[in-house]
């Protein structure tokens, strides 16, 4: 059983290298440990407890410690930040001449409008969506 478990060991630890994500570490783990339960002669059922023992400590222990540094938070970009904002139509809003500007947060956007109205200039409106570059926007009930 000994060429088994460091077998194992050495493929698992193989996987676990040639793989992005923790996949098979723990697993690595528990198979080092029945390999050094081998070493001392303990009987073979004994081993493939232990394997599985320690494989799902090391996953308890490490598993939270592991989702929190791959947790990737995602950063809204400024653009995002505009979506739900109040905007001032700075040019009025065509969509059929593909013309229209606004104005959010101090910036000036391209806009189209939402239902394809014309939104005239002055008009308060909502930013609903990002399309590309463009601002898609409702007249502010």
């Amino acid at each position: 059983m000994l060429y088994f478990w460091i077998f194992l060991t050495i493929a698992l630890v193989a996987v676990e290298a040639a793989t992005v994500q923790l996949v098979t570490v723990w697993f690595a783990i528990g198979s080092l440990a029945a390999l050094v339960s081998e070493l001392f002669k303990v009987p073979f059922p004994f081993q493939v407890v232990i394997f599985v023992v320690v494989s799902l400590i090391s996953l308890i222990a490490t598993r939270p410690l592991v989702k929190k540094f791959n947790h990737k938070k995602i950063q809204p970009t400024n653009a995002d930040r505009n979506i739900g904002a109040e905007a001032l139509v700075t040019q009025t809003i065509d969509n059929v001449k593909a013309q229209g500007q606004v104005s959010v947060n101090g910036m000036d956007w391209t806009a189209r409008a939402e239902n394809d109205e014309i939104i005239e200039e002055g008009t308060l409106v909502v930013v609903k969506k990002i399309e590309g570059a463009k601002l898609i926007v409702a007249p502010k009930n």
